[in-house]
């Protein structure tokens, strides 16, 4: 399938945000920086635009101590997928479960949204009681997952802003880069994988809303095409980034572990999602890891990056996620690996 119309020469943004002080946090993924207020930015579409493309180069970006209020963050999570070409009917993800139905305001006015979904220990310890606390026999890497991949329409952006971090230590979040686990892969299994598609499916909300009396949205949940309470669909199993032009591995992880790889067999496919699972989880090399302090805020791109938490704590954590839609996801064959594009750059 051909990529979607963008802007131009996306790959080489202009010289902001980074004259603001900063620093990659690994080698692979990950930059912080530690001064910059959002704020100061937010109505700058050149930075935002560049701000975008950082993000799509280095997985996720941090912040300290933000001051963006939640009107100031959608803006936003909705101007970052702009200004990098999506979609028009693309708006910000309305999540079927964690929405204003469950009562939990985004703001100190008492404000419900449904285009915010609110990160709450309280809800989580609800809905997934397995998952929490000092007796889970849980295996914590089960998980990584890339966010709403179920929807037709899923995720290019997403912020997080934590409004509450734990008292207690704990509740961090782990990112890993689909663009290396990629690069991890022989030539002779990417091109394989190059021509796989993956089915991607979410049960736990139809269950959830069953057992605990829960309304679910089923309607355009920011993008036409997101309708209905099947909550599954099929994408490339390595998606290219329109931003970036670099290949990812996108059919993995928690998205479709009650889903397949499609067109091979029950057997090859356990065996397949086994391997990408191996590879997320014991390549510590791949990943980075933020400790959350009041008012810190995230920014990654859904498209190439895994995420997971961390529910090692027993104080309480909320925060406030925006999660913008891109494009449809699809992979173009002439697009390179990130390794491919970093030795040309280099050579040039």
């Amino acid at each position: 399938m051909a990529p979607p119309a963008a802007t131009a020469d996306l790959q080489t943004p202009a010289d902001t945000p980074t004259p603001y002080k900063n620093f990659d946090v690994t080698n692979v993924i990950g930059r912080e920086f530690p001064d910059l207020q959002l704020s100061e930015i937010l109505h700058d579409d050149t930075k935002i635009r560049d701000l975008a493309i950082l993000v799509s180069q280095r997985g996720v970006v941090f912040f300290r101590n933000q001051d963006l209020n939640i009107d100031d963050q959608k803006l936003l999570g909705q101007r970052l997928g702009e200004l990098t070409g999506k979609p028009e009917t693309s708006k910000l993800h309305r999540h079927a479960l964690s929405n204003s139905k469950r009562g939990i305001a985004v703001d100190e006015n008492g404000k419900l949204d449904d285009e915010v979904s609110v990160i709450s220990s309280d809800q989580a310890r609800k809905f997934y009681k397995d998952r929490f606390g000092f007796g889970t026999r849980r295996i914590a890497s089960e998980g990584w997952h890339a966010d709403i991949t179920f929807e037709r329409i899923p995720s290019d952006y997403a912020i997080l802003k934590i409004i509450q971090s734990p008292e207690d230590a704990g509740g961090d979040t782990l990112w890993a880069s689909g663009y290396e686990l990629y690069d991890r892969l022989s030539p002779a299994f990417q091109k394989f994988a190059d021509g796989l598609s993956a089915t991607h499916y979410q049960p736990n909300f139809v269950n959830i809303a069953k057992e605990f009396g829960e309304d679910l949205i089923e309607t355009d949940r920011g993008a036409p095409e997101n309708t209905g309470i099947d909550f599954t669909a099929s994408h490339p199993l390595v998606r290219t980034n329109p931003v970036t032009g670099w290949k990812s591995l996108f059919g993995a992880a928690h998205q479709v572990d009650k889903g397949h790889i499609d067109n091979v067999t029950d057997y090859e496919s356990e065996l397949l999602k086994g391997y990408f699972n191996k590879l997320i989880a014991e390549n510590h090399d791949l990943q980075v890891r933020f400790r959350w302090g009041k008012n810190d805020l995230a920014i990654w791109d859904n498209r190439s990056v895994f995420h997971t938490a961390t529910n090692d704590y027993q104080g309480k954590r909320q925060g406030n996620r925006v999660v913008s839609l891109g494009e449809k996801p699809y992979f173009d064959p002439n697009s390179v690996s990130r390794r491919e594009f970093l030795a040309s750059t280099a050579a040039a």
